[in-house]
């Protein structure tokens, strides 16, 4: 997907945001550093760039965008949904090097029920399925995850350990690791079958229902049957390899995936600890879809730069180019005129004129 087909997904998605209701947030390049230093672990990357204001403040090249939009959303002002579209400054995991990344996605702030989260959820696959038909949504829900490690026992010390253990589905480290910390074996076992677990979730909410230890089991799961029966299930899927910091995330998490990219292309999340932590009572979810990953995805046609290329030479008068360039334009057709035909571009009809 080039640049000009990356330009009109963001278009499509910005579309449909806005059927549903979601308004746009705009930020600036910077914001204050105090803002993300106080929540570097919720970031990607900690590496922020940096500089200090004419009036000496210390401003950040911003790195994120959930932070600002949490950050200026009002407390005990209902439901407040907001898309955007925004360059972010991270760097990358290979090279260590700064890229300018561009995010669309969205955000929900506010009192987040059953219906708030299916709509998210709803409009995840729908971004995902606007670029291909043929793609997969993992979802996964930590408030499952917790309740296991609660029932087993698992010291809070360890548990960041755990979970990256499942979410490399590394199921002899897991299981070697359990037993160090000598947890019973029927715990440890279920926590091995969790991390493998995957599937549609119409094969596995069975399985699930046989690990539930617990209020918070329980709970967790009657929210997943509940989505599972909201979302579209097309390419849906339970994974609970999908896990993250349990500092920052509770209740549904979720990632997309496109055929031909080797990583997830949408990543998104119930985060009340965030908020939490920022001294807020209410609730939030929402997804970013990382729009440089899509320029790497092949087309499945040829990608025209214009749909007529209209020639013209020196015996050709000047109105009569622009009077055929203008009545092909009326027609729908973009149109690009040139003396001679240019190399490397590539167009649907060539014309000549005169």
């Amino acid at each position: 997907m080039g640049p000009l087909q990356s330009e009109q997904a963001v278009q499509q998605l910005r579309e449909l945001y806005r059927r549903y209701g979601y308004i746009q947030y705009k930020m600036s390049k910077f914001e204050p550093y105090d803002l993300y230093a106080h929540n570097k672990s919720f970031l990607v990357s900690e590496d922020i760039l940096t500089f200090t204001d004419a009036d000496g403040r210390l401003m950040a090249l911003k790195p994120d965008v959930t932070l600002s939009i949490v950050k200026n959303a009002k407390e005990g002002e209902g439901l407040q949904k907001v898309y955007y579209s925004e360059n972010v400054y991270r760097t990358s995991p290979m090279t260590r090097s700064f890229r300018e990344i561009m995010q669309t996605g969205l955000e929900c702030v506010g009192e987040i029920d059953l219906v708030a989260t299916g709509e998210v959820l709803t409009l995840a696959a729908r971004s995902l399925e606007l670029v291909s038909d043929d793609y997969l949504l993992d979802l996964s829900h930590l408030g499952f995850v917790a309740g296991l490690l609660d029932a087993a026992g698992v010291p809070e010390e360890y548990r960041s350990g755990l979970l990256k253990l499942m979410g490399e589905k590394n199921v002899s480290a897991l299981r070697g690791l359990c037993r160090e910390l000598g947890l019973d074996p029927e715990g440890s076992e279920d926590l091995c079958q969790l991390a493998t677990l995957y599937g549609p979730p119409g094969e596995l909410l069975p399985a699930l229902r046989e690990m539930v230890r617990g209020e918070r089991m329980e709970t967790s799961l009657k929210e997943l049957e509940a989505l599972c029966a909201l979302v579209p299930d097309k390419g849906l899927r339970l994974d609970f390899s999908v896990v993250n910091d349990m500092d920052y995330y509770n209740g549904v998490i979720f990632r997309g995936y496109l055929p031909g990219l080797p990583s997830g292309v949408l990543s998104g999340g119930r985060y009340d600890n965030l908020l939490r932590q920022m001294g807020r009572r209410d609730s939030a979810i929402g997804f970013a879809v990382y729009m440089n990953l899509l320029e790497r995805l092949e087309q499945p046609e040829p990608c025209f730069d214009a749909d007529v290329l209209l020639l013209y030479d020196d015996t050709t008068p000047a109105p009569a180019v622009f009077q055929e360039a203008e009545r092909c334009r009326q027609t729908g057709q973009s149109v690009r005129v040139e003396r001679r035909a240019p190399a490397g571009l590539t167009f649907r009809t060539v014309r000549k004129v005169g």
